[in-house]
């Protein structure tokens, strides 16, 4: 498979007077998972939102192959985005949601997934919160894109629903790239194989976990 790269840089963001982001540099290539950590408040998630194109941000530079997206409706082509809240209506049913989100020639394998075929007779309305991030997840990564940011995947699901989004993340390495954040950081630490961390409005290239400490991300008597 031919490599691609993501690339993000350039970005700056304030709300008010606070600089929330200020020194941005990322890159993901394709079967990477990168691995976003950082306090709460730190920009997570309002980067993934520019990354996007769902907020905006000045000089606002994002490329894949070094060629710029800046345009949205190239990007939504290229780049998958799972914000935090709920994106598809609950008076759909389950099967709706499907047909209307996955190509025709997809659907039969994206059917054989026997936690879906349990979901297959319900509306969304009548999901567990475990079930509707189980299936938002999968409708992400199934989309055509080549990078996904993923904005706490895990949020409110068993150890056991954690795990099969993990698997399913890691089942889509050989075609995507991907990029997660999650409250959780041993979640996130588990499936990525490179870290990042923002503070102070900068991100930070993690080598070692130990870092986490010396940064100030983890106490040091969190075991890493």
């Amino acid at each position: 498979m031919n490599k691609h790269i993501l690339e993000i840089s350039g970005i700056q963001k304030k709300f008010g007077k606070r600089s929330i982001l200020s020194d941005i540099y990322l890159k993901c290539e394709t079967s990477e998972i990168i691995g976003l950590l950082g306090r709460n408040g730190s920009g997570k998630s309002t980067l993934l939102k520019i990354v996007a194109g769902l907020e905006s941000a000045p000089d606002r530079c994002v490329r894949i192959n070094s060629n710029s997206l800046n345009a949205k409706n190239v990007l939504m082509n290229m780049v998958s985005y799972l914000g935090q809240d709920q994106f598809v209506p609950n008076h759909l049913s389950v099967q709706k949601v499907i047909s209307l989100s996955i190509d025709k020639k997809d659907r039969t394998s994206f059917y054989e997934d026997e936690f879906i075929k349990g979901l297959l007779g319900k509306k969304i309305k009548h999901l567990s919160t475990g079930e509707l991030r189980y299936l938002e997840v999968k409708l992400v990564l199934s989309n055509p894109s080549l990078f996904v940011l993923l904005d706490e995947p895990y949020n409110g699901l068993s150890p056991l629903m954690i795990e099969k989004i993990a698997e399913m993340i890691n089942a889509n390495l050989n075609k995507k790239g991907i990029i997660v954040t999650d409250h959780n950081y041993q979640d996130v630490t588990k499936i990525a194989s490179k870290l990042v961390l923002i503070k102070d409005g900068k991100t930070h290239q993690i080598k070692e976990k130990s870092e986490l400490v010396a940064k100030g991300y983890l106490s040091d008597t969190v075991f890493i």
